[in-house]
């Protein structure tokens, strides 16, 4: 034991491929290997005999949670719900097809990071960023510029991907004159974004040191006067979802803030893969289960009208009948691409379909993912585990250092412990509550460092009080 340091029916009128679709599909079919083009031998969108000698199993976990999502994203989902997933908190959702769905390639790959982030390649992201200073080793991450109070800070996680944030906020001291300084102020602005030329022109040396630098870019977000420039790169020619870098730009025009991944993705095992339609039931199956799971009161109530109807004089009943009715949502378009799951407990890129819906008519616009791996080669977790049972949010780890995130009162005190085997590491979080004395109900994300028997190497990381598998950070 070791101890801390203190989804079903496709209907609608039949359309003609979009130019997007038609693309993506092009793209996906010619497999870049060995220099060379790679023409899928199966027929599209249908899947052949699995072969285990040549692509293992894929060991979805119970929850694949995004990974840093650009700041103020609205696509990022909910906490514990996998990027492009319908809520499971919700009503059911059908999902039906606006026109012909595109069949796509025949096969993909799956494509993830590995190892770990050197020292210089923190500093080059330092240097676009503006931190002078030299990378620190803290724990399990890499940090660069002010860590206590006010100023500019770089985090980056040692293990692969190397996810980073970055914040710049108000110096806590001025700096010495003719001196630049790690916790410098940004210049007084007069509170108005910039262009979105502007914040792509300023985001580039970011995206170029984290080599993103030919992603597709969007800038219409504002958070305040603060404009996000979107980053979503390509991969192996394929579009991604979930593998976002933002890069916060102030209204001086500087790098106010911004996270991602800095690791470099790596091509792993080629599987069979599904066309759009198979992939569209499979969707529409595993909403309705999660649907089935909740529950409708039912009951009475009056309804509060809207504007300009007349005011209903008697309350609405209805009966309770277990279910929740479902809400209809519009596939307008669909692509091939690569969606974020957690494999093994692993960041992993998977040959996903992506699926552009609109809920009713003049709704809002969405992004919904379905792997399109065969099923055969997937595995779904059986252990009946969410992201609320799990105590452990994620891990970072260096050597036999782990250091384990989870959320927590801020009038307890918390210790963390491992019991090591040979594939897994077994995290326990131990409260200890504050015995006396008023305490407020507030939450934050703490950190507990473990140092292990062994390095941790390819073990998996379980939260002892859920059973689920950690994700790394």
């Amino acid at each position: 034991m070791s101890t801390e340091r203190p989804d079903n029916d496709v209907t609608g009128p039949r359309r003609r491929r979009t130019p997007l679709a038609v693309a993506s599909v092009a793209a996906a079919v010619l497999l870049a290997g060995g220099g060379g083009a790679y023409w899928a031998s199966h027929t599209p969108g249908k899947s052949s005999a699995p072969d285990r000698g040549q692509a293992p199993v894929l060991a979805l976990d119970s929850v694949a949670e995004a990974g840093p999502a650009a700041p103020g994203d609205p696509s990022t989902p909910p906490p514990g719900i996998a990027p492009g997933e319908p809520d499971p908190n919700g009503p059911p959702v059908v999902y039906r097809a606006a026109g012909q769905l595109p069949d796509g390639p025949g096969e993909a790959a799956v494509h993830r990071a590995t190892g770990t982030v050197a020292s210089a390649e923190v500093a080059r992201l330092a240097k676009a960023l503006g931190i002078p200073g030299t990378p620190r080793s803290v724990d399990a991450s890499w940090v660069v510029g002010d860590e206590d109070g006010p100023g500019a800070l770089l985090k980056v996680t040692k293990q692969a991907p190397g996810t980073w944030t970055f914040a710049r906020t108000t110096p806590s001291k001025p700096c010495d004159p003719g001196k630049m300084c790690a916790n410098q102020s940004p210049p007084e602005a007069d509170g108005q974004p910039v262009s979105e030329k502007a914040a792509k022109a300023a985001a580039v040396p970011v995206l170029k040191a984290v080599g993103q630098d030919d992603a597709a870019l969007t800038a219409g977000q504002l958070m305040g006067d603060v404009r996000v420039v979107n980053a979503d790169p390509k991969v192996d020619g394929l579009p991604t979802y979930g593998w976002s870098t933002g890069v916060q730009i102030g209204p001086d025009g500087k790098v106010a803030g911004g996270s991602g991944q800095l690791k470099a993705l790596e091509k792993g095992d080629t599987y069979p893969v599904v066309g759009a339609e198979d992939a569209l039931k499979q969707l529409n199956e595993a909403s309705r289960a999660k649907g089935d799971g909740g529950k409708d009161i039912g009951g009475c109530a009056t309804p509060v009208p809207l504007e300009g109807e007349p005011k209903p004089s008697d309350p609405q009943c209805v009966p309770s009948n277990g279910k929740r009715a479902p809400v209809t949502q519009t596939v307008e378009d669909a692509e091939f691409g690569l969606a974020l799951q957690y494999v093994d407990g692993r960041q992993t890129l998977v040959p996903s379909w992506l699926f552009h819906v609109r809920q009713g008519t003049g709704g809002p616009e969405s992004t919904v993912t379905q792997i399109a791996v065969a099923p055969e080669f997937v595995e779904k977790p059986t252990a009946p585990t969410s992201s609320g049972d799990r105590k452990a949010t994620s891990y970072a780890a260096d050597g036999r250092t782990l250091e384990v995130t989870f959320w927590g009162g801020v009038c307890s005190t918390y210790t963390a412990s491992a019991e090591e085997s040979a594939g897994q590491v077994r995290v326990t979080i131990t409260e200890e509550k504050q015995k006396k004395g008023a305490c407020i109900m507030i939450a934050k994300e703490l950190k507990r460092t473990v140092t292990l028997e062994k390095p941790l190497g390819d073990r998996t990381v379980i939260d002892a009080e859920s059973g689920a598998t950690v994700p790394r950070s």
